[in-house]
């Protein structure tokens, strides 16, 4: 099970700091924990959900166990989704919401629901009718986190207005049949949490457009090539890669004077282009702009994009993973200011970045863990706020 708790309650934390505080400026000692009876809470196994038709529903069957040795009066249960999965008509006991993509996390939705009844040890429990999720026609990849907790989980700053469901409430029933979790030996015996992969039946054509370029030698031209995830698709990969890796070949003749951001050259004339994040939403993707050079006339000079990096067994349109650089020189004369920037074939309102970005960042390469907002939590940092961004981190990872 995972070892990090799926909430951080500040203001609990902080409650609790200054009431011992408190004590001490008085001349009191704070009192000892009670390290007797407690409930704790331990998740039944859960396996990852495979095949499932885009469109269809189906239900999250969960089980957990009070391996503690007190009863619970209240638990909840949480479910979280990631953008190719929704819930469908909840309970009158839950409520749903939204978290936008922060950071390193894509956007997710959450459902919690409240159960006020005793919640007795040794016992196995479950809802007595199992959570629904519908999965979406771009459904591919994707993630689903089951929590169950007897402390009441806050929303978070960047969280949508709960949505209560609309549908009879629910209850736990017993599981007299069924073995009971074993006790776990970690420091949060009020909460567990599972993650399981949920995979669709369903693709996601990756695709790379060419671009051509126009001077003189001399001239120092714009170039830009677009990667495109045409869907249906998403694509979410697993931990901080890119969710592919682009190769450019430029055309010989040709210097590259400044190269985009997400872009590492690793040959002469030869440049690997990653993604911001470790997904791409269908109808999504990057475009890599570069400054060329023209050093001299080569007759018949062209370069190539192409697709590489992690394998794609979704993509099965391969027709589309490869395009050409071509360039057109207009005479053996070239501009001596080098500032003509005429316009390639390839356009992206969407590029994110077009400066180069430090070594390990995650878009160059796809195997570093560092995205670009590194730079702007140093600068935080720098100016007395890390402590904030550190909380909110924390915060976040949790979900």
């Amino acid at each position: 099970m995972p070892q990090s708790s799926p909430r951080l309650r500040l203001r609990r934390q902080t409650a609790s700091a200054v009431g011992a505080i408190a004590l001490i400026a008085l001349g009191a000692a704070p009192a000892v924990a009670d390290e007797g009876s407690s409930a704790a809470m331990t998740l039944g196994k859960t396996t990852a959900i495979d095949g499932v038709k885009p469109g269809s529903t189906f239900d999250v069957p969960v089980s957990f166990t009070n391996t503690g040795t007190a009863a619970a009066n209240m638990v909840w249960l949480s479910y979280t989704v990631t953008r190719g999965l929704s819930h469908t008509e909840l309970p009158s006991n839950c409520i749903r919401y939204e978290i936008p993509s922060f950071d390193e996390a894509p956007s997710k939705s959450e459902a919690v629901c409240k159960f006020d009844q005793t919640v007795k040890p040794g016992t196995v429990y479950t809802a007595e009718k199992a959570l629904t999720l519908k999965a979406l026609d771009h459904a591919l990849y994707d993630r689903l986190r089951v929590t169950v907790e007897t402390s009441e989980p806050s929303l978070g700053d960047n969280a949508s207005e709960p949505v209560r469901g609309t549908g009879p409430a629910v209850k736990l029933v017993e599981q007299p049949g069924a073995t009971p979790a074993g006790p776990r030996d970690d420091q949060h015996p009020d909460w567990d949490a599972a993650d399981m992969k949920v995979t669709a039946d369903n693709t996601a054509d990756f695709e790379v457009a060419g671009a051509r370029a126009k001077g003189a030698v001399g001239d120092t031209v714009a170039l830009s090539v677009k990667f495109t995830d045409a869907g249906p698709g998403w694509v979410l990969r697993d931990g901080d890669v890119s969710v592919t890796k682009v190769r450019i070949k430029m055309p010989a003749g040709t210097t590259v004077t400044k190269a985009h951001g997400y872009c590492d050259k690793v040959a002469t004339g030869t440049y690997e282009c990653g993604t911001s994040q470790s997904w791409v939403d269908e109808g999504k993707g990057e475009t890599y702009t570069f400054n060329l050079r023209i050093d001299k006339a080569v007759p018949g000079a062209k370069g190539s994009v192409a697709l590489a990096g992690e394998s794609r067994p979704f993509d099965k349109n391969t027709a589309n993973d490869t395009a050409p650089i071509t360039l057109d020189l207009n005479g053996s004369g070239g501009s001596t200011s080098g500032s003509h920037t005429p316009s390639s074939t390839a356009h992206d309102t969407t590029d994110r970045s077009n400066s180069p970005t430090a070594d390990g960042d995650l878009a160059s390469t796809g195997s570093g863990a560092t995205l670009p907002i590194a730079g702007a939590a140093a600068a935080a940092v720098a100016a007395g706020t890390g402590a904030v961004l550190v909380a909110r981190r924390r915060h976040t990872t949790r979900r």
